[in-house]
Order: C-alpha cells, then sequence, then structure tokens
C-alpha cells in the first residue's frame, strides 16, 4: 500500500515547506516536550529512529512538560518536583510552543541549584552538570517548551543517541489524535511506530495500516533502574550509573524493539 505523500496531507499551513526529512525506514516516537524526561521517556526516544516533537496540542499543568520529579541519589524516596513557572499567554489553550517562563533569570537559577543538590554528589557530576550547561543557556530564551525540548536532547545527545528530531508544527497533518499520529510518522517514513503503553490505550490502528505502517508497544522493564522509570527524571540514573552504563541498557532495550 503506498504512503500518503505528505504534499496531500491538509489541515496545516506547513504543508508547503517541510523541513529536511530523516532516511525512512525506522521507527518513529511522537512525544511532547518534557523537562528533563522520565526514565521510560528517554528509552522510547533512544529506541526510535525519529523523535517527532508535539509541540502544538495545548499545554497540560499536571504534565510533564515544564516539571520533572528528582529523587536524591542515597535517599531514592526523597523526591521532590522540579518546576518551570510557567504562564499561559492565551489562558488554557495556550499551545505547548508558547508558554513564557515567569521570570526567567530566577527559574535558571533555582534549576540549576536544584540540580546541584540532588546530584552534585555523583562521581559523573561533572561531566553531567558541564553537559547541561546548554539547558540553562535556553532559559534566555523565556520560552518553557524550549527549555523542556533541550533538555531532551541534551540526554538523548549524552547517551549517543544518532536519530533525527522533527517539530509538529512544522509538519503538516489531519485532525483526529490517531490520523494525526499516523500523519506525522508517515511523513518521516517510518515502518512502524513506537507507542507507549499509555497511547497503546486509545490509539486506533486504521490510520497507520492505511499508512501500511505497524504499531510497535513498548514496554520497558520494570525491575532495576526501571523500577521508579515511570515516576522518576532519566537525571537519577545517569547521575546513578553514569552516562555510558545508562546508554547500554538503553541499546538492549532499543535492540529489543528494533
Amino acid at each position: 500500500m503506498q504512503r500518503t505523500n505528505p504534499s496531500s496531507v491538509m489541515a496545516s499551513p506547513a504543508v508547503s515547506s517541510l523541513p529536511d526529512l530523516p532516511v525512512p525506514g525506522g521507527l518513529c516516537a511522537i512525544h511532547q516536550p518534557n523537562l528533563f524526561p522520565r526514565l521510560t521517556t528517554l528509552a522510547k526516544l533512544f529506541a526510535a529512529d525519529y523523535w517527532v516533537v508535539l509541540d502544538d496540542v495545548q499545554f497540560a499543568r499536571r504534565d510533564c512538560q515544564h516539571r520533572a520529579r528528582l529523587g536524591i541519589l542515597d535517599e531514592p524516596g526523597r523526591r521532590q518536583w522540579l518546576t518551570v513557572p510557567t504562564r499561559l499567554p492565551h489562558g488554557r489553550p495556550t499551545l505547548i510552543r508558547d508558554t513564557l517562563i515567569d521570570d526567567p533569570d530566577r527559574a535558571c537559577r533555582k534549576t540549576a541549584g536544584m540540580l546541584r543538590q540532588y546530584y552534585g554528589a555523583s562521581p559523573y557530576w561533572p561531566a553531567l552538570g558541564q553537559a547541561l550547561a546548554p539547558v540553562l543557556d535556553a532559559f534566555g530564551t523565556g520560552r518553557t517548551a524550549t527549555v523542556a525540548e533541550v533538555s531532551t536532547r541534551v540526554l538523548l545527545g549524552l547517551l549517543g543517541w544518532q536519530g533525527k528530531i522533527l517539530n509538529s508544527s512544522d509538519l503538516p497533518s489531519r485532525p483526529g489524535r490517531s490520523q494525526r499520529l499516523a500523519d506525522l510518522s508517515a511523513i518521516t517514513g517510518a515502518r512502524a511506530y513506537l507507542c507507549g503503553t499509555g497511547g497503546m490505550a486509545y490509539l486506533d490502528p486504521v490510520p497507520f495500516a492505511a499508512e501500511d505502517m505497524a504499531v510497535t508497544p513498548f514496554r520497558p522493564p520494570t525491575t532495576g533502574i526501571w523500577s521508579s522509570g515511570r515516576s522518576l527524571s532519566s537525571l537519577g540514573a545517569l547521575a546513578a550509573l553514569g552516562p555510558q552504563e545508562v546508554a547500554a541498557i538503553m541499546q538492549r532495550l532499543a535492540l529489543d524493539h528494533a
């Protein structure tokens, strides 16, 4: 069955100006920008060849788009939310990409302080802290989504991920939750859409089948470092084990889903 031609997809102003597209044939993951994402979220993106940043959907304060739950190294039961104070210039309908940081300078200082407080004792902190510098620099944009996206890009880079990142706001797609995900995945030329356990509960496979594309469930382990992988930021695992060890774990999991 022939794939949909991206130029024929309606309902987007981006139809006439597609960005450089990745080499087709891999796995596609679609996820909102998360601040220092949870280990399971980072693992799903690492297992994919393309990450479409879903930045043009409504912002949700109770989600992880502007906050991350940190767990202290030697006391994993001690947890605290790191939150970037966020203002919605258009009220509740504000899209993720349009959210603004309240007092970016103060938010940057607080973020840097909390990261040092929780992970500064790690033997990997000198390298980890240096790698996180672009995240702190991103506060200068005044945009929450930028900080969140950069935080994920940095962590993927630490793990040696070689995939391609696209933004949904730059791509054409049709309305309807599953239809839109199928359209965005088809644009990358992916052979399969990598879907988290939450998404599997509502996903309609029909639009994907119409694109001759499989839906692959992403199922991370639940023991070891994964026991808190759905609740804590991946920074905890990186600080405890180091990027090299976490990358090896991620690579094994990615092979299981390839």
